[in-house]
């Protein structure tokens, strides 16, 4: 099956419930319709603008409401797994997202098995439990820049890794964990499902949620779903390839070809039907956030779209060409910096944009711009710094000696 570059765009817009936005009825079965579609949605619970799974079902369902989700996960409804980053699922998908997909188990618990063991009787004994509800231990284990953390936080992630604990609420951004037969009912947790039938349904998973994924992509579009090809540190994976194959043969995905495009993509089968006959958007706007199914394939997005995806989170001040995050509008094309574009010279906007915004904002969105950013690279230097200074800890290998900051961060009140 061979598409035109026009037809796929329309087909992505539509079957991502975006022609027009806020197509499907509010309430919480609007909200169920986007979990069963989509199958997973992708979490995070910082709250600037609203949080990443907020503003995806605000782009869909009429009238959001947060409440809705909020409810549905009290309930039991949708619950937290890690598909492509932690993600809420449907809590009857959840034999299928329990698979600990690593080839070793978590070194947090071999390692302090004591204060693990203190953890359990403790959530055993009391219940739900936050890491703040226990003394603060301090161990090996470090986080993703390399400091110190502590023990118990950790711990506790591990132990939901395993499938030992769960997260059983969110107070803003504290975890509160309880034993996963609490939280869910008996009959979905006794459901064995075989590791290789887990690994195909999250691939699926993966096509279900995007529409037009290839074989590879950049970021972590498969990210968790472990080799594309069998290692023998993976045992019982068969690898991504062949999990594909299967699906291709059992019908599970069609290839299709999108002109201008390199490499096959695959579409579900149930959607060969839009495909073949996508409808004309209306004119409409939609606001996507930066972990929005739709935005996954950033390399589809330039080619398709010519869109130009990008995380500018450490670029020095004054390098940084948009900001932290670009907001995508995909009907016809996607808006790159909206002051920016409605500035150019001679007040018009680059070809392939549309000016949201008009120009009275842009002097402070500027000003705003320049201080986060320069209050983000202060704070990455001072961590960076901290770690290369604790003893016997060597700089991140391929990594160049730090240069002084610049000197619009120097200074007591700036580097606080």
């Amino acid at each position: 099956m061979k598409v035109s570059a026009e037809v796929a765009r329309r087909f992505l817009v539509a079957r991502h419930l975006l022609a027009p936005p806020h197509s499907l009825e509010g309430g919480r079965d609007g909200v169920l319709e986007v979990f069963r579609r989509f199958g997973s949605i992708q979490f995070d619970p910082i709250d600037v603008a609203g949080r990443a799974h907020d503003l995806m079902l605000h782009a869909r369902v009429a009238g959001y409401d947060p409440a809705w989700c909020d409810e549905l996960y009290e309930r039991r409804e949708i619950f937290e797994a890690y598909n492509k980053g932690l993600s809420f699922v449907l809590a009857s998908e959840f034999p299928w997202f329990r698979a600990q997909l690593r080839p070793t188990p978590p070194r947090e618990i071999a390692e302090n098995p004591e204060v693990a063991e203190g953890v359990l009787e403790r959530i055993r004994a009391e219940g739900p439990l936050s890491s703040r509800d226990f003394e603060r231990e301090r161990g090996s284990t470090t986080d993703w820049f390399g400091m110190p953390t502590n023990t118990v936080r950790a711990l506790l992630e591990a132990y939901t890794l395993t499938g030992v604990l769960g997260l059983a609420r969110r107070d803003g951004t504290r975890r509160y964990y309880d034993l996963l037969e609490r939280l869910l009912p008996a009959k979905l947790l006794r459901r064995d499902v075989p590791l290789p039938e887990q690994l195909r349904h999250k691939l699926h998973s993966r096509y279900r949620a995007h529409g037009l994924l290839g074989i590879g992509g950049g970021g972590d579009i498969f990210g968790g779903l472990g080799p594309a090809k069998p290692d023998p540190t993976w045992p019982g994976h068969p690898g991504r390839t062949a999990l594909r194959e299967e699906l291709l043969e059992n019908g599970d995905l069609v290839p299709v070809e999108v002109e201008g495009l390199r490499g096959r993509r695959f579409v579900l089968r149930d959607e060969v039907g839009l495909l073949e006959a996508p409808p004309e958007p209306p004119p409409s706007v939609a606001f996507l956030p930066p972990f929005d199914p739709l935005v996954w394939d950033r390399g589809l997005l330039g080619s398709l779209f010519e869109f130009d995806y990008v995380w500018e989170l450490l670029h020095p001040p004054g390098e940084a060409a948009v900001g932290l995050v670009r907001v995508a509008d995909p009907l016809p094309r996607p808006v790159r910096r909206p002051h920016r574009a409605a500035n150019r010279a001679c007040g018009r906007p680059r070809a392939g944009t549309r000016a949201l915004v008009g120009g009275g904002i842009r002097a402070e969105a500027r000003r705003r711009v320049r201080r986060r950013d320069a209050r983000c690279v202060g704070r990455v230097h001072a961590l960076r710094r901290r770690r290369q200074r604790r003893v016997g800890v060597a700089p991140r290998p391929g990594t160049t000696p730090l240069r002084p900051p610049p000197l619009a961060v120097t200074g007591s009140a700036q580097s606080r």
